[in-house]
């Protein structure tokens, strides 16, 4: 398909069930509580609503802590509400255990492999990481080859595409086109936006296609030259005026990497269905009321500040129109004329007043809400620093505790080994095609390490113990010691300690027969 017609209602009527899901989970990802009140509200004002009190799905929604209308309101202004960013943590933590260690990618070439390393570089690794961030929260994201030697010169780059900005088209639950778009400038009702179109000519090459409409918040409008706006004006140039740019490889120069399936939300959706699922996905309602929990303990703590009730006769009149105080300073009161039943007739001018707090109670309940939802999610307590018993442990202790989290961490690292492969096979097609680097596109293998690592005293440890049983050669325990070296750097430092630890020739004058090379019992010295 070509770009979008001029006045399409936006974003596009398939994603009408996908927005809304989407601009929540967005909200509990960024911690923006005046978004979670429109989510849940759909209204940036406090009154009260009469589908708040309905049933069914709207109801339901609504009646969420930050969705419920504010009862006290009228009296004493919008109700206080704590937001605890546990969806944020969750989010992080996904791309954590995902790349926190950079994978090793290699192809069988080896003029190909040299020129994916200058291709992947630490850039590449932070695009990852927040393409994981970003897909733990929305559900999945995409990768996309990207060139522009105003930015990077002489090679090209990828770089990430949030999910709630695409419009893709699957066939067979595999990628065969995407519409991506970003707003470039508002001015009062009018919306700029850039449209971006990947798809497939006849012959299966990439093509992009750049569009700029001009419209409105809800409506794409119509469409104006790419020049109108310094920030598609680039976009046109001699060879392409019309900002139609072809890959010069085959196909499409983005992938989907959906952040785990199957998707529960949408599987009968025509669109939704071939998505990725969120981590936040089904814990929303309890996200909710863990903040519905610390807003009620912060309201214990307010309400728990201690105050005096005075009697009025021990006031102090300012005069009129000022008011009366009560000097909490003051040590001598003169006997004050009150009525039988006040607190001067039982001799008291002031009586103090503080509630308890219930935080016990509180904290249970946050405990055991936090640990649902984690469990939910997929995730173990330990992998957030709960219930771990502050020592060292080892790896296989550390994997013992955490299983839950490293299984989801399995489940995701399913989908995102394919996309990345075909990713870098289209960057590298790029490079040759466009850039003329002379290297033979190769699908790369992608190999993750297992996210755990021993502490480097267990490792020492076990390599000395292997060591003394004569059941492992030197490289092969500088292998253990360092697993990120490639092979001539575990040669060179082996052959660097056999050099130090070997033993020194000794020359028997009464015994020609040792010579160099042997100790003085005629033996090879052993390393």
């Amino acid at each position: 398909m070509p770009l979008p017609d001029s006045a399409t209602p936006w974003p596009p009527a398939e994603l009408d069930t996908i927005t809304p899901a989407m601009n929540a989970w967005d909200a509990w990802w960024t911690g923006d509580v005046d978004a979670l009140e429109v989510a849940y509200r759909n209204s940036k004002t406090t009154r009260t609503r009469p589908s708040q009190y309905a049933g069914g799905v709207v109801g339901a929604v609504s009646r969420f802590f930050w969705g419920a209308p504010s009862a006290d309101a009228a009296t004493s202004g919008p109700r206080r509400k704590l937001h605890v960013p546990i969806a944020t943590d969750l989010c992080q933590a996904s791309a954590d255990l995902l790349w926190s260690e950079a994978p090793t990618i290699t192809v069988d070439d080896d003029t190909t492999q040299q020129r994916l390393d200058q291709l992947i570089d630490d850039g590449a690794l932070q695009v990852f990481s927040e393409g994981a961030e970003v897909g733990a929260a929305l559900g999945g994201h995409f990768l996309r080859v990207t060139w522009d030697d105003t930015v990077v010169a002489g090679r090209p780059f990828l770089t990430t595409v949030h999910a709630d900005a695409a419009w893709p088209q699957f066939r067979w639950g595999r990628l065969v086109g995407v519409t991506f778009w970003s707003v470039v400038k508002r001015s009062g009702q009018q919306v700029w936006r850039h449209v971006e179109r990947h798809e497939l000519d006849a012959l299966g090459t990439g093509v992009i296609l750049h569009g700029l409409y001009e419209g409105q918040d809800t409506n794409l409008g119509h469409l104006v030259p790419l020049t109108d706006l310094a920030a598609t004006a680039g976009l046109v140039t001699d060879e392409r005026p019309d900002g139609t740019v072809s890959t010069q490889s085959p196909g499409l120069a983005v992938v989907y990497v959906p952040n785990q399936r199957p998707q529960r939300r949408w599987r009968k959706d025509p669109l939704g269905q071939h998505l990725g699922r969120s981590d936040l996905d089904g814990v929303e309602g309890m996200m909710d009321a863990l903040d519905e929990v610390y807003s009620s303990w912060m309201r214990d703590i307010r309400l728990a500040k201690a105050r005096l009730l005075v009697d009025s006769n021990a006031l102090t009149d300012n005069g009129p129109g000022r008011g009366a105080t009560f000097d909490t300073d003051r040590e001598v009161y003169s006997s004050l004329n009150a009525p039988p039943g006040s607190l001067a007739n039982a001799k008291m001018i002031a009586q103090a007043e503080q509630f308890q707090i219930r935080h016990e109670e509180h904290r249970a309940t946050a405990a055991d809400l936090l640990d649902q939802i984690l469990r939910t999610a997929g995730y173990s307590p330990a992998t957030f620093g709960l219930g771990g018993e502050g020592s060292a442990m080892t790896a296989t202790e550390v994997l013992a505790r955490q299983q839950r989290s490293f299984l989801t961490r399995d489940r995701k690292l399913r989908a995102v080994r394919p996309a990345l492969s075909e990713v870098l096979e289209k960057l590298l097609a790029v490079d040759a095609a466009i850039f003329g680097s002379g290297v033979k596109p190769q699908r790369p293998d992608v190999e993750f390490p297992d996210g755990v690592q021993d502490s480097l005293l267990t490792l020492a440890q076990t390599a000395q113990a292997l060591r003394t049983a004569e059941a492992a050669s030197t490289q092969t325990l500088v292998r253990l010691l360092h697993p990120e070296w490639d092979d001539t750097q575990v040669t060179e430092e082996a052959d660097a300690i056999m050099a130090e630890t070997a033993v020194p020739v000794l020359q028997d004058p009464s015994n020609p027969d040792v010579g160099a090379g042997t100790d003085v019992t005629g033996h090879q010295p052993v390393a």
